[in-house]
């Protein structure tokens, strides 16, 4: 690929020229009296497949530009032929298989991607539900292939003309679209650009450190894909990538130890699981260097559990972000758990660290109207809490055919910088750091004021035997509400808990005014990282409670 080509992909031709022999990837097939059977793949030998699977996807018309619908979990195959699509400078389209099936066709309808690469169960659902029906005209599967379906991976590998000649991708043209959770509404596609992902490896080098020849475990899809452009080997778990709170904490031990993993990236759910067994099985993992985790708040239980585990100089990191914009800002736990701790638990929301030297941050007063300009946004006081916008090399310029939703979350400044409107809301501490105070959408609006959902929950989710709250509001904005909800630890007393809940409750004026306090068993939370709690769902619940 050429020197100065502008895509993450080269980063992946990079390694293999300096590195060759270096292990890019390993699958684990199954355990063993030693340990783990695998597949492994060098850096050269990753390459030089990627490079095959770019040639074959242009020879199948698969050209700079062109829209491809990528549904592959995470193996051999997911690797290569994303790097290879890059390659040829084609734009994948990553949806969250869990989003469920109508907002699924909804969203390919939306993209009209003209090709679709996914496994035998994801063809034949595009064949049977009709996704992107008018636009698709190439069909790759991966696994075994349905009668009625076109090309197989291995079609693509029949093309080998030597050295691929990548396409040159300019910083700016269109790298891929990734469709947001919907967590809080419907999924988006955001266009991510060729610059943006390269800055991305670059941040994430930067803020944690991380070096060619560690060893990565990733649990979540997409973060994966930085392994090969930062130098680092992956260890591809065994596991349902759409259920991470599900996940075998002992499947995962066993192969931290097994290929020595020095770093570890999940959602708060899966630390959780992790978390409890390291906690149960007194279990040290003395080789990770850095534990990752986003998606959500993560709890400072959590982060002890995590701490107690980990050698000393070894740490969990939470970084703050989201699709449209990641990273933005991270905090270390050790940080979290000690001097920042207080303000979590009096109300003072969550602290997600200082931005990162690349960004800029600044707090906006809340408002749930578009703002063109940076200019006409204004700017709240210090310490106040407004709504978290960020620009940087990162950051997102639109949303796929939303135009509407685009003109809602970006803001222009005079020198032409995008910012993005986080829908967020936090402040800013006389050290810089950022502190998140949830949700715009969810914040709970009563006649006396607004609350703001982090502010109440963390002093609630301190108080012994609460595993974690929501605070909701039921009825009109303005006129709302407040109630807050316990999922409870097992085995917990209800009585003794809705006493000691409504203590911390009465001890602040604003929090006082939550006069009701519900109880549920469990929370429903978002499909692709079951952690972030979906309040709007539980506002309906509470609301059918009251009768």
């Amino acid at each position: 690929m050429p020197s100065d080509l502008i895509n993450i992909a080269h980063a992946l031709t990079r390694q293999a020229e300096s590195r060759p022999e270096a292990v890019a990837l390993i699958v684990p097939q199954r355990r063993s009296g030693t340990g783990w059977t695998d597949r492994r793949w060098t850096y050269r030998e990753l390459n030089a497949l990627t490079d095959r699977l770019a040639a074959g996807l242009q020879a199948q018309g698969i050209e700079p530009g062109t829209r491809v619908a990528f549904m592959v979990p995470p193996s051999l195959e997911f690797f290569a032929l994303f790097f290879a699509l890059f390659k040829a400078g084609a734009v994948p389209v990553l949806i969250d298989p869990g989003i469920g099936l109508k907002p699924l066709k909804t969203c390919l309808d939306e993209a009209e991607p003209e090709a679709f690469i996914g496994v035998t169960r994801a063809q034949i659902a595009r064949h049977l539900l009709g996704w992107a029906r008018d636009s698709i005209r190439t069909v790759i599967s991966v696994g075994p292939r349905p009668l009625w379906q076109g090309l197989r991976y291995g079609d693509l590998l029949g093309v080998d003309g030597g050295r691929f000649e990548a396409p040159i991708t300019e910083g700016d043209d269109e790298a891929a679209i990734l469709f947001t959770s919907g967590s809080t509404g419907i999924p988006k596609g955001v266009v991510y650009r060729h610059r943006m992902f390269v800055a991305q490896v670059g941040l994430m080098r930067e803020a944690f450190g991380m070096q060619p020849g560690e060893v990565d475990l990733p649990t979540f899809p997409p973060f994966a894909l930085f392994d090969p452009a930062l130098g680092m080997t992956t260890v591809v778990p065994r596991m349902d990538f759409t259920r991470p709170a599900n996940a075998d904490p002992a499947m995962l031990v066993s192969l931290i130890e097994h290929y020595g993993v020095t770093n570890l990236f999940g959602s708060p759910a899966l630390m959780n699981t992790l978390g409890r067994y390291l906690d149960r099985q007194a279990i040290r993992l003395p080789g990770i260097r850095r534990a990752l985790s986003a998606g959500a708040p993560v709890s400072p239980v959590v982060i002890e559990r995590m701490h107690r585990a980990l050698d000393a100089m070894a740490d969990i990191h939470t970084p703050y972000g989201a699709t449209e914009a990641l990273p933005v800002a991270t905090v270390a736990g050790r940080e979290l758990v000690g001097p920042l701790s207080e303000g979590n638990r009096s109300g003072r929301g969550i602290c997600v660290g200082r931005p990162l030297k690349a960004n800029r941050v600044r707090i906006i007063p809340v408002s749930d109207e578009p703002i063109g300009l940076v200019e006409h946004a204004g700017q709240v006081a210090d310490g106040e809490i407004g709504e978290i916008c960020v620009s940087g090399p990162t950051v997102t310029d639109s949303y796929w055919c939303r135009l509407a939703q685009t003109r809602a979350a970006k803001m222009v400044d005079d020198e032409g910088c995008t910012w993005h409107r986080m829908g967020d809301l936090g402040w800013i501490d006389g050290d810089g750091r950022l502190w998140f105070c949830g949700r715009k959408s969810e914040r709970v609006q009563t006649a006396d004021g607004t609350l703001y959902t982090e502010c109440v929950e963390g002093p609630v989710n301190a108080v012994e035997g609460v595993y974690r709250s929501a605070l909701v509001g039921i009825g009109q904005p303005g006129e709302q509400q407040p109630v807050i909800i316990v999922e409870p630890e097992r085995g917990v007393d209800r009585r003794r808990l809705a006493r000691d809940v409504r203590i911390v409750l009465d001890r602040r004026p604003d929090t006082a005014a939550v006069k009701h306090i519900f109880f549920r068993r469990r929370f429903p939370v978002d499909i692709r990282h079951n952690a972030k709690i979906r309040r709007n769902q539980l506002a309906e619940w509470a609301t059918r409670q009251r009768g």
